[in-house]
């Protein structure tokens, strides 16, 4: 079996990000909700794309990934760092901030009809760890690549650093 692990060596912003649905059945305020995440998506894939081609600034998105589940859905998000999800989220000219002014109209119109919620993680280079056992890797490693598992250590601990300050204690 083929045993990988992301080859990212960075600092990276990780960024949690969901609505949840109480009332499905208001769909005048649901749909346009649901509707302002993909917009933002596509803005950084366009980005990245556009950066990597040197034709644009990078905002520094890294990749997403969305679950969805009964009655929401949950984005992860990959960033170079928490300074650039915090500089997307508060530029005029990009998506994120008049989505967020749209979500505020909607959610006056009925406020307990939808739930938005975010989490964000400043996480140090060094400071997080994968594994991909089969046939396609996922998250970070199917954004920025793999590498075996035995160049970065075959335990979780040892990809973490944490095996060399167990051993010096």
């Amino acid at each position: 079996m083929n045993r990988v692990t992301h080859s990212y060596e960075g600092p990276l912003g990780l960024f949690l990000i969901g609505v949840r649905i109480h009332k499905p059945w208001r769909v005048g305020i649901v749909g346009p909700v649901l509707a302002a995440m993909p917009r933002m998506l596509s803005e950084l894939g366009h980005n990245a794309a556009a950066a990597e081609r040197g034709e644009a600034e990078p905002l520094g998105f890294l990749g997403a990934r969305t679950m969805v589940d009964g009655l929401g859905a949950t984005t992860v998000q990959w960033w170079r760092s928490v300074e650039d999800i915090y500089a997307y989220a508060s530029e005029p000219s990009l998506e994120h901030r008049p989505a967020w002014r749209r979500f505020y109209e909607y959610a006056r119109k009925d406020p307990e009809a939808v739930t938005i919620w975010h989490e964000t993680y400043a996480v140090p280079a060094g400071a997080h760890e994968s594994i991909y056992a089969g046939p396609v890797s996922l998250g970070l490693g199917a954004i920025d690549g793999t590498v075996p598992v035995a160049r970065r250590g075959e335990r979780a601990r040892e990809r973490m650093g944490l095996a060399e300050q167990d051993s010096s204690a």
